[in-house]
């Protein structure tokens, strides 16, 4: 059954001293890059890193002694399994995760110390579900579902009844969407409390994808249910946008979020969101692999012309790679790394490719470089965006 608004003011009181009520924070580049009043609901500052400590306790919390003592299980690529680990601790029960293969080692650390029995299986998050199932088969541990139960869908929801106060004004909400247990509580939560707000959810674009924390191939039926009464649009948005919002938001609001808690302020700055008024977006989590944050600083800096990636062929002798370096100087960029390539990739063999990425201050900078280089008489072609 879905739950009501009287399920998630429960979980509230429940949650009372143990989740966090996040704050609220204005950001005014945000704000000043959409033309409109932008908020964000910092659940990357929750604890374990995210907002499944909500459903994850809300459900704990309401076991019997005989569910206890047989214990939990969850399937989770990554928040949700942290937070059914933590939750169980507290309670004093044992708690096994399943989690993907490829599950961030973060996520999967963080579990682990946490105190939950973690185990790699499939592929994907369905293949978690499905050796979590397994489990409770052979054990008869109770299945903490991430999304598909009134309990965790009312624990999310309390995050409605925070943002009905701390933004009694927004004209938008902005939440990601995987499986839809998180937008479906924050719907139906502000739906009753302020039937004009509009809430728009955030996906992702199919398939392998830096938001990996909402990368599921279906919504919940419970969930589904209730989004299609409540939920008022849906938009998508891509890696590429995904990872400029992220590099924007930690360089500029000094929030660190991954992927999933970035799609909002994605779809803000590419203009997918309807509306003029004031904006709140769901910063979901903040559980984001170093080597991942790497990869993805990286290309966000390429994208907005922080990073200048160029291919060009010089002489192979002493002194031409000391020219183009020089000329990169002159011109005020920062080489960041060098390679040489002379094999299957010049047209001679007095010849020698190189391969040069370098530091710089925007596009305007970059296009800058690029015709430095080509004045001295070379041809350069750069590598990646932008196209």
């Amino acid at each position: 059954m879905a739950p009501t608004i009287a399920d998630i003011r429960a979980a509230r009181r429940r949650l009372s001293g143990v989740a966090r009520e996040t704050p609220l924070y204005p950001t005014e580049t945000f704000s000043r890059l959409s033309g409109r009043s932008v908020f964000l609901k910092a659940e990357n500052l929750q604890r374990t890193g995210s907002f499944k400590i909500r459903g994850a306790y809300n459900t704990i919390a309401t076991l019997g002694e005989a569910e206890r003592q047989a214990g939990v299980v969850a399937a989770s690529a990554g928040n949700h399994g942290q937070a059914v680990a933590w939750a169980a601790r507290e309670a004093g029960i044992p708690a096994t995760i399943f989690m993907p293969q490829d599950a961030p080692m973060a996520k999967v650390e963080a579990t682990r110390s946490y105190g939950g029995a973690t185990e790699l299986m499939g592929e994907g998050f369905e293949d978690a579900v499905a050796a979590a199932h397994a489990h409770v088969e052979r054990t008869g541990a109770t299945l903490v579902h991430a999304f598909e139960d009134e309990r965790v869908i009312a624990g999310q929801g309390t995050i409605g009844l925070e943002l009905a106060e701390q933004a009694p004004d927004a004209e938008t909400v902005l939440v990601p969407i995987g499986g839809g247990g998180l937008a479906a509580g924050i719907a139906l939560a502000l739906k009753e409390l302020r039937p004009d707000v509009r809430v728009v959810g955030i996906i992702c674009q199919p398939g392998y994808t830096i938001a990996d924390g909402i990368a599921v191939k279906h919504r919940g039926e419970l969930a589904s249910l209730i989004l299609d009464r409540f939920l008022d649009e849906t938009v998508s948005v891509s890696d590429d946008e995904i990872s400029e919002a992220l590099v924007l938001c930690v360089e500029r609001t000094k929030f660190l979020v991954e992927g999933a808690g970035a799609v909002g302020l994605a779809a803000l700055l590419a203009g997918r969101v309807p509306g003029s008024g004031s904006v709140a977006v769901v910063l979901s989590g903040g559980n984001i692999d170093a080597t991942t944050l790497i990869s993805v600083l990286r290309h966000g800096l390429t994208q907005s012309g922080r990073f200048l990636a160029l291919r060009l062929l010089i002489p192979d002798r002493p002194g031409e790679l000391r020219k183009i370096l020089d000329l990169i100087a002159r011109g005020r960029g920062n080489v960041v790394s060098v390679d040489h390539h002379r094999e299957g990739r010049t047209t001679s063999a007095l010849q020698t490719e190189i391969e040069l990425v370098i530091s710089t201050r925007d596009e305007a900078h970059c296009q800058e470089l690029l015709e430095l280089i080509r004045s001295a008489g070379h041809t350069v072609e750069r590598v990646g965006p932008p196209s």
